[in-house]
């Protein structure tokens, strides 16, 4: 049998943050919002020949491949080459051995939810493969969890939503749990007014995130404030976009960056700075950084008779244009029974 699967990446519009557990308790009306793009994370399983009990993981993108002679193997191992799919396959435990291929069409370190995408992507592909029969939304939670045991800090729940549903979205956090609220914007015309760029370095996945997280629980006045007017924003944010009210989003995406960069000096970079106000400069409405910040990809929003002389102005600046358009319909999964 050969599964495979793909699941869309994300752009945070705003709200980024207080979706890690228990920051947004401590600020009421917590709302994250953002859109899933096409740029896909990608899983194929393929089940070995029959009695074998090999388990085979391949990561195309970061060129990584290891082996176990069986389930048991590969769930004593003290250490992984690839932990995210290693731990997702013991969450699932699938009784045969099988290859599990992933690729991304995100760069590394983008700050795009490409590794919550890759998780949603493989827990599909292995939810088909055991016949678990779970929920979207339990995909959600165990890739976000997952993702916690391999990089060892607090994780939120947003990057997981739009790989799981698509589309344009407000994950409303609240005391017992979130949920997603699905935003019927005209995507057309949103799509026209997004510019996302890889800045070309890195970020280093939750870094800035837990520098943030605790901060605000070690009753950091400032970051508290700070997360307080972006959850403000982020409510501004969902109703501008339930409205079509285009300039409007653009300057709240402004006011939320400015807020954002506030907590910590490490969120924007001086490449991350200049690429923003020379977008600015040519006609941008408003830009900020993906994810966590300190590297990775931005996003501007745009008016669309300006596309043009913004995207010289990105160019110019040091960053790479990523072409996209707005998923509508989230992750993926076929399956085809082999010769």
């Amino acid at each position: 049998m050969r599964i495979e699967s793909r699941a869309p990446t994300r752009i945070d519009l705003a709200g980024g943050t207080l979706d890690i557990w228990p920051l947004y308790l401590f600020h009421e009306g917590a709302v994250t919002v953002n859109c899933a793009i096409t740029r896909y994370a990608s899983c194929v399983i393929e089940t070995a020949p029959e009695k074998s009990r090999r388990i085979v993981l391949v990561s195309r993108d970061t060129r990584r491949q290891e082996s176990f002679p069986s389930l048991n193997a590969l769930s004593k191992a003290r250490r992984y080459k690839l932990p995210l799919l290693a731990h997702l396959v013991r969450v699932f435990r699938p009784p045969a051995g099988f290859t599990l291929t992933t690729d991304s069409e995100a760069p590394a370190g983008a700050g795009i939810g490409g590794s919550s995408a890759m998780a949603v992507a493989i827990c599909a592909a292995l939810d088909r493969l055991t016949n678990a029969g779970l929920r979207r939304e339990d995909w959600i939670h165990i890739s976000r969890d997952v993702e916690a045991i391999v990089i060892r800090v607090p994780t939120g729940t947003q990057d997981h939503y739009p790989p799981a549903f698509g589309g344009a979205a407000a994950i409303v956090l609240a005391p017992g749990g979130e949920w997603r609220e699905a935003i019927g914007c005209n995507l057309d015309e949103l799509e026209r007014r997004l510019v996302l760029c890889y800045t070309g370095k890195p970020r280093q996945s939750g870094i800035n995130n837990w520098e943030v997280f605790m901060r605000h629980i070690n009753r950091d006045r400032r970051v508290a404030q700070n997360l307080e007017k972006i959850a403000v924003v982020a409510r501004h944010v969902r109703a501008a976009l339930e409205r079509n009210q285009w300039n409007e989003l653009g300057r709240l995406v402004r006011e939320e960056w400015d807020f954002r960069r506030r907590n910590l000096r490490t969120i924007s970079t001086p490449v991350i700075d200049h690429i923003i106000s020379s977008a600015c400069r040519k006609g941008a409405l408003g830009g900020k950084v993906c994810g966590a910040g300190g590297g990775g990809c931005l996003t501007l929003v745009i008016e669309p008779e300006a596309r043009a002389r913004i995207e010289v102005a990105v160019t110019a600046a040091g960053g790479t244009l990523l072409p996209f358009r707005i998923d509508r319909e989230g992750v993926q999964v076929r399956s085809d029974a082999q010769d």
